[in-house]
């Protein structure tokens, strides 16, 4: 599919581009990104409420777009990894278009994995390198370095991060074989205490609506078991989580409402979605046009209006929630 194309609206929408979607963010009924890579160029879409269209693809040497937020139609970031995974990657939407930004390569080889927008001049980003976690905070001109906890020296790594007020963010990923969970409270980020099941438990995605209410959502390596964990204002607990039978991972999750909650992934070579109701979280059913197929990102801004991303065999794919099925 060539740069400006569009896909269709309502069912799998395959795009021959050797690649995959990793993140999603949804603004609205009219509005949605979504980035990716293909083997040769990052990729950024856009549904415009009728259809997806390519709007920016860079060349680059196995550079990757990992994670998109935006805070309004117009205000948006994508974070990522480029030239062979060495350098952080930042692109911001601004009235001309995409356009790159310089980000900090503390010891180097840094990957920036996730970003939250609270607003354009307060926005996180995290990520890590080869031994270290990484967290940077956009203050409206440039991007600084913030103190992050890193447990282990020998392999710590943020995945993602959620911010839904100036004094409340999460940020998530693994080290030393344990879930790693930190916190930013308006002053400082530091680690809270989070259940880590046995058989190498890692956690992939986050999400907040308040104080009291977060998902993070991964799985176990070693057992192949969906892992979903819940903050209620005082703890991180282990919610039941579905798990189909083979190699099961969450790689994120997304809220719209307490109600109202998406999480996605992989089972065994299929398309894996969890659905929240208040209550317990259900699998739902959903499209594996390929005999391969992941999901990498969700986002939903209604009950009624969600985007699912990733890929099917050597294509992106994109699904959309309706309030009735995924397609």
């Amino acid at each position: 599919m060539s740069s400006g194309a569009a896909a269709g609206h309502g069912h799998p929408n395959w795009l021959a581009t050797g690649g995959a979607l990793a993140g999603v963010t949804d603004v609205g009924p009219s509005s949605a990104w979504a980035v990716g890579y293909t083997s040769t160029t990052t990729l950024i879409m856009h549904f415009n409420g009728h259809s997806w269209r390519i709007e920016s693809r860079r060349p680059g040497a196995y550079a990757r777009l990992l994670g998109i937020s935006a805070s309004s139609a117009n205000g948006a970031w994508a974070v990522g990894t480029g030239h062979f995974g060495t350098t952080p990657l930042s692109e911001r939407l601004t009235g001309s278009g995409w356009k790159q930004v310089p980000a900090p390569n503390p010891r180097g080889n840094t990957s920036i994995a996730g970003v939250a927008t609270i607003t354009v001049r307060n926005v996180w980003a995290v990520g890590g390198n080869n031994r270290w976690t990484v967290i940077m905070h956009w203050n409206g001109s440039s991007w600084q370095r913030v103190h992050a906890p890193s447990p282990s020296s020998t392999g710590s790594f943020l995945q993602a991060v959620a911010a839904p007020s100036p004094t409340n963010a999460w940020a998530v990923g693994t080290t030393s074989d344990r879930t790693l969970i930190e916190h930013w409270n308006g002053g400082s980020w530091r680690q809270i205490p989070s259940p880590s099941p046995k058989g190498s438990p890692v956690l992939n995605g986050v999400a907040a609506s308040s104080a009291a209410n977060a998902w993070a959502v991964g799985g176990t390596v070693s057992s192949g078991k969906t892992l979903i964990l819940h903050w209620n204002g005082h703890r991180w607990k282990q919610v039941p989580s579905p798990s189909p039978p083979g190699f099961s991972v969450l790689s994120a999750v997304t809220i719209s409402s307490y109600s109202n909650a998406w999480a996605v992934g992989y089972a065994s070579g299929k398309t894996l979605i969890l659905h929240f109701d208040g209550r317990s979280w259900k699998r739902v059913p959903s499209p594996s046009p390929a005999s391969y197929c992941t999901l990498l990102s969700v986002s939903a801004a209604s009950p009624t209006n969600a985007w699912a991303v990733g890929s099917a065999g050597s294509k992106t794919l994109i699904l959309h929630w309706n309030g009735r099925h995924w397609g």
